[in-house]
Parts: C-alpha cells; structure tokens; sequence
C-alpha cells in the first residue's frame, strides 16, 4: 500500500503512467503528475514538462524544491516509440530521465524509492556494453553526434535507451544506501496502450512474431501493480532489480538462447 506517500510520477497522461496514478491514488498516495499533456486522471498537483528538454526540466525542479514536504517516490514512466526521431528518443528516454531523477535526489525522503520503466526490448543489454559505457556522459547537447557515432537510428533508439536504462539500474543498486533509496525497473513486453501501433510499425516482422507468441498484449493494469509494488515499503530489500511484466517472454527469449 501507499497510504500518506507522496509520489511523483511522469508520463501520467496516458497508459501505464496514467493507471499508475491512478492505483497510487486509491492506494493513499499524493501524486504529482508530469507530462506534456494535461492528465484525463486526477492526480493532486500536474506539472508540465517537456522530459527531451533541460530548461523544461530545470524549471520542473525549480518548482519542486517548493513543495513543504519531501517526496517518497519517483516513478520514471514517460517514455517515447521509436516512430520518433532517434536523438528526440535518446533524449527522452534517457538523457532525460537520468537529467530528472538526479535533480530529484535532493528533494527524495530517506528511504524512497526510484522505478524505472524499461523494457523488453532492452534485454539484450549485456551486448551493447561498450556503446552503454560510452553514453554515461550523454548530454542533450551531444545526443546526434552520439547517435551518429554508434550508429544508433531508427527502431534502434528505442532498444539502446531501454538497454542502457537497465544498465543504469543495475550500476545505482546501492549508490544512495546510506539514505536507504533504492532503484529498480520494470520491463514490460509489448503492452496495449496508445503507442502499441507504433511499435508494430516499426518494428515489423519482430514484433509480429512476439504478438503470436504471446497469448496477449500486456495492459497498463498488469504493470502498473508492480510499478505500485516497487515503490511501495514492501519491496525495500529489492535493489538493482529488473522485473520483467511481459506474460513470460523473458522466459521465452533466455530459454531459446540456452536450448532449454
């Protein structure tokens, strides 16, 4: 339960950020909802920030460090398809979210916690190591050289963000354990929200495959529980963890590749 936490949760106009909001708020939790858009879902205070932007991001934590009280949760949730521009992705994705969550830190509670929402799609991380490495410094500025360099386009952008986000909740397992605030991930499968027609799209023949694999798409109420449940006091022994909500298709990849 998440009764009297108080919780900031971006990408809350739709899909598994806007059912997150919406299980916090039954749940007790305040919600201070981010996006671009205006929520459809009632959250207690929404904050607008465009997440590819620093201004946008440095004026969401000046209005942050406001608030009367310190915040027991961040739920990194909003996200963009890979039909979009690769740098706008990367920026997204993962400058953006990395550029947030640091600003936050100050403003964090001991104790709190910090959910990524990666993916499926960045389960091939271990592979991408070097180009990972070499993202660490990534900034807005240096987002299309860097693209360029690691060859990072199109359907690409989105793999690479969530295979470096995974790496990245991995390498913060106990970077702030004096204050006990930990980070983790959930990884979805391919889930049936707004930009599910983007995915098939772009990824064509792969994620036709994963469709007839899987008995059905996830929805945002299979995630959104876990992403609950992690930043719940319930889940305070998991650190590092990536939870994959995906019907089984992590099984499915790694049983493949070891001949299970």
């Amino acid at each position: 339960m998440l009764q009297g936490k108080k919780l900031l949760i971006t990408g809350v106009s739709s899909g598994i950020g806007e059912e997150t909001a919406r299980i916090a708020r039954a749940q007790g939790a305040t919600v201070i909802g981010v996006d671009v858009n205006p929520p459809k879902v009632e959250v207690d205070q929404f904050l607008r920030a465009d997440l590819g932007e620093r201004a946008s991001i440095d004026a969401l934590l000046a209005q942050l460090q406001l608030l009367p009280y310190g915040l027991d949760g961040l739920a990194n949730i909003a996200g963009l398809p890979p039909t979009r521009p690769a740098p706008q992705v990367l920026r997204v994705n993962l400058v953006g979210l990395k550029y947030l969550t640091r600003g936050v830190l100050p403003k964090l509670a001991d104790g709190a916690s910090i959910v990524n929402l990666a993916s499926l799609a960045g389960v091939g991380w271990p592979e991408a190591v070097p180009a990972i490495r070499a993202s660490e410094s990534l900034d807005f500025e240096s987002v299309e050289a860097f693209c360029a360099a690691h060859g990072i386009e199109g359907a690409r952008s989105y793999f690479f963000s969530k295979e470096a986000l995974i790496a990245w909740t991995l390498q913060n397992r106990w970077t702030w354990r004096a204050r006990g605030i930990r980070m983790n991930a959930v990884s979805p499968g391919p889930v049936d929200t707004p930009i599910l027609q983007d995915f098939i799209e772009t990824l064509g023949a792969r994620a036709e495959e994963d469709m007839k694999t899987m008995d059905r798409p996830g929805r945002a109420t299979d995630i959104a529980p876990v992403v609950a449940f992690l930043l719940s006091d319930g889940s305070g022994w998991l650190r590092g963890a990536n939870l994959p909500v995906d019907g089984g298709m992590h099984s499915h990849i790694l049983v493949q590749q070891h001949g299970l």
